[in-house]
């Protein structure tokens, strides 16, 4: 059924015993709720990697089409710890420079219309971009948004 979906890798305890042996040549993975017994085996190899199938986040599902066509779209999820900070990624290496730009400008956007209507003043005050292992590069947010 997933494959008909555009799914590019499928499997039950063949593809968990694949990916335990290390192999993870994939962006997500989305699971149904009576896989989860074994997909929960690999959460020191998924959970780190901010793969692990989430019930929040619409990963684990029986409606497998509206979950592979929202991560096809490019479904973006953000993160915010404690003090504040959003951590999120927005693309990859080969991405081009373009393309890049205009995740940028969909996180940036995501963050200001998740904006409660309580809040006053500016809410988003700095931003930096970094690698995943690089220093932060911080840009100015009133002249990038004109």
């Amino acid at each position: 059924e997933a494959k008909k979906f555009g799914v590019e890798f499928v499997g039950g305890d063949d593809l968990a015993e694949k990916i335990q042996g290390g192999w993870l040549e994939f962006d997500q993975v989305v699971a149904t709720p009576d896989m989860m017994a074994v997909v929960g085996k690999l959460g020191r190899v998924l959970g780190p990697r901010g793969l692990m199938p989430n019930p929040k986040m619409g990963t684990v599902t029986f409606e497998l089409e509206n979950a592979v066509k929202e991560l096809k779209a490019g479904r973006a999820e953000f993160r915010v710890d404690k003090s504040g900070i959003v951590h999120t990624p927005i693309g990859r290496v080969s991405m081009e420079t373009a393309d890049l730009v205009e995740n940028v400008d969909a996180i940036v956007e995501a963050i200001l219309r998740s904006k409660p209507s309580s809040a006053k003043g500016s809410y988003l005050k700095k931003a930096s971009l970094s690698a995943t292992m690089g220093p932060g590069v911080k840009f100015d947010l009133s002249t990038y948004r004109s």
